[in-house]
């Protein structure tokens, strides 16, 4: 990728958050399908790896990324993201601070999660600052088991983050969003998404991807 990270961060509609996918034995196969069906940022999220899987796992995620000319992501684990070359790194609002984060990995695009206004409108003052954000997520908008104990935000959020964040900051709905509900997603303001079993659970992963990328231009 001739780009740096933030400038092809600009141009991503569709953002994968993916487990080590243990129990079906096919994260390479996976992530490439989902890259070749259009996602445009695939990030590991497992709670459950060691340090070592999980830097095993990202040279391959890397590998399946350079050939599509795509974005692959690190969440949480600085440290991890550092050693990996992570091209984007994800934290939580409790997560490690942006200015420390961006410390530690110079060039890669940072971005974090919001849950409340008041987390958007910080977000997008983050984006001007010194730590320089470099895109936010919304939601959880509905209730999902990838986050459990974490209420849903609902659509209003959406709307805020769509009349607070300027034209070129991107920001992406998370949280619940599949095929049946991306239209009202859209109708809300959001025009990039990140999704779980959508495409996690999806017997054709790149056919997920592709019928996900319609959905959104459809609903436009």
């Amino acid at each position: 990728m001739n780009v740096s990270p933030a400038a092809a961060l600009a141009s991503a509609r569709l953002y994968l958050c993916t487990d080590a996918r243990r129990g079906q034995g096919d994260f390479a196969r996976f992530v490439d399908e989902a890259f070749a069906g259009g996602v445009d940022i695939i990030q590991l999220r497992d709670k459950t790896i060691e340090a070592s899987e999980e830097l095993e796992l990202l040279d391959v995620l890397r590998e399946a990324a350079e050939r599509h000319g795509r974005l692959w992501a690190v969440n949480d684990r600085a440290d991890i993201a550092s050693l990996s070359g992570a091209p984007v790194f994800h934290v939580g609002q409790k997560d490690l601070p942006l200015k420390a984060a961006r410390s530690f990995l110079g060039g890669a695009a940072i971005g974090q999660s919001t849950h409340a206004p008041e987390q958007v409108d910080a977000a997008v003052a983050a984006a001007s600052g010194p730590a320089g954000l470099d895109y936010f997520c919304v939601g959880p908008l509905w209730a999902t088991p990838t986050k459990p104990g974490r209420a849903a935000v609902g659509l209003d959020l959406v709307r805020h983050a769509a009349a607070a964040a300027p034209a070129g900051l991107p920001w992406f709905a998370i949280g619940g969003i599949d095929h049946g509900n991306v239209d009202k997603v859209v109708a809300a303001g959001a025009r990039r998404i990140v999704v779980v079993r959508a495409i996690t659970e999806a017997p054709d992963p790149a056919a997920a991807a592709a019928s996900l990328l319609a959905a959104l231009d459809a609903a436009r």
